[in-house]
């Protein structure tokens, strides 16, 4: 089923189908979820909707702390995948070419902010073009994503809507055409086409990862804990509490009081008078902070095992002197979440390739598909690591030649760019090649010359 059957078919052939798709239900819900997301990042968590009390005859405005783990542990996420540019590796003129491409439309950025998204709401959308000679990349927020799939969860459309100026605007992408619709200057039903462009790189590229209810959506990392944190910044809030009601203890008189002002102020400060055998003490509730730090510590763990968040990335464990396998351990969560963030940024960066691809050919710089093929990405974790260890494994396997410069490179600490290194590598062996024979000729020279003074000396 094409767009047009689609039309048809659930929209009756209706010119402005898009105003009616952007209203359907599972539309309106999924955008409310992520906006929900936004709020609570921003800060607004359910902890500040607690009411106030009575306490002692008064209001009392209860503590609301937040907490705001979950920036920490998804910028974690995100950095600990991307923080080191990807690098590209492969035939050398494919990649030169698409080093180019990278530099230009400043991709390494659009690849972090692509996997923030990813994190967040559980999906992006990335749409390629050509401006001024450069291909570049847009990303389209996922509150104004609408993608259209048919019955077979293909994408047949795509539908960016947003309000400006108290005006809608709607960006349709078709297959060979883009274009803008909106109300801007009309009454509130009346849309007329405001833009219309030939589109060459095809639909937006669609990023998502793993949802058990929709195959079609992803969904946030932040389902999976925004219980614990809620429950963390409850219990942590009603401690404060009680801390505070404990500081106000209840005076309490047993036996007989004297009348009179008690002692002169000016002796001891002030004070009162009992009877024989009376007694005056301040009572006030017993803070049992052993279960506080019991139960809290284990939401806390939770939270960590969770999220596949190392301890030690919080400040949760002390660590001194420890060997690369126990880093490795440390780290082992934080590597299985990253490898399943690498797998589905990697499923969109490879349809991306085949964009770009496609325009430097309609550009005139022709893509050889063999060359083509052996385009890869390398991704670089930020996982610490005993540096000197890696170097002195690398130099071993080089000397016993079992691994190429190109490897090395590749797993060496202190590299960025594979391909760069190569070229800088190559032209380094021809000027150090060059230096040598000079070196040698220089020698051979003074041999020469030494000879010659010799026989002359007999």
């Amino acid at each position: 089923m094409d767009i047009q059957e689609y039309i048809a078919k659930t929209h009756n052939g209706n010119d402005k189908w898009f105003v009616e798709e952007v209203s359907m239900p599972y539309h309106q819900q999924r955008i409310k979820d992520i906006l929900d997301k936004k709020d609570y990042l921003s800060g607004q968590h359910a902890i500040l909707n607690r009411g106030t009390e009575q306490y002692n005859g008064k209001l009392y405005e209860p503590r609301k702390i937040v907490l705001q783990y979950s920036k920490t542990i998804l910028n974690f996420q995100t950095s600990y995948l991307l923080k080191n540019p990807v690098s590209l590796t492969g035939n050398e003129d494919i990649v030169a070419e698409f080093k180019k491409v990278y530099k230009k439309g400043k991709y390494n950025k659009i690849d972090f902010d692509i996997l923030d998204s990813i994190v967040k709401y559980g999906n992006a959308y990335e749409y390629i073009y050509v401006e001024d000679g450069v291909i570049k990349s847009k990303l389209i927020a996922s509150e104004d994503s609408y993608p259209v799939y048919n019955y077979k969860n293909e994408l047949i459309a795509f539908i960016e809507y947003y309000v400006a100026d108290y005006s809608d605007y709607y960006t349709v992408y078709y297959d060979d055409r883009v274009e803008t619709y909106t109300n801007a200057g009309t009454g509130e039903d009346e849309f007329y086409l405001l833009e219309y462009k030939k589109n060459v790189s095809g639909l937006p590229i669609c990023y998502k990862n793993v949802n058990e209810l929709d195959s079609r959506f992803g969904r946030s990392d932040l389902d999976d804990f925004i219980g614990i944190l809620d429950n963390m910044e409850d219990i942590l809030s009603k401690f404060a509490d009680s801390f505070y009601k404990h500081h106000n203890p209840i005076p309490v008189v047993t036996g007989q009081q004297l009348k009179g002002d008690g002692l002169p102020n000016h002796i001891v400060g002030g004070g009162i008078v009992l009877d024989d055998g009376s007694d005056f003490k301040m009572v006030s509730n017993q803070l049992d902070y052993q279960s506080f730090e019991t139960i809290y510590k284990t939401l806390k763990q939770a939270l960590l095992d969770v999220s596949n968040t190392p301890a030690v990335s919080l400040n949760n464990t002390d660590v001194s002197n420890l060997s690369e396998v126990s880093m490795k351990l440390l780290f082992q969560l934080a590597d299985i979440k990253a490898g399943l963030n690498e797998r589905y940024v990697r499923e969109g960066m490879e349809r991306r390739f085949e964009v770009i691809a496609k325009l430097l050919s309609k550009m005139g710089i022709v893509i050889d598909g063999e060359a083509f093929d052996s385009l890869d990405i390398v991704f670089q974790y930020s996982r610490p690591t005993n540096e000197k260890d890696i170097i002195e494994n690398l130099k071993a396997l080089s000397e016993i030649g079992a691994i190429s410069i190109e490897s090395i490179l590749e797993n060496s600490p202190y590299t960025k760019d594979v391909a760069q290194e190569m070229e800088r590598l190559s032209g380094q062996s021809e000027s150090e090649f060059k230096k040598v024979n000079n070196k040698s000729m220089n020698i051979e020279d003074k041999n020469e010359e030494t000879f010659e003074r010799k026989e002359v000396a007999v």
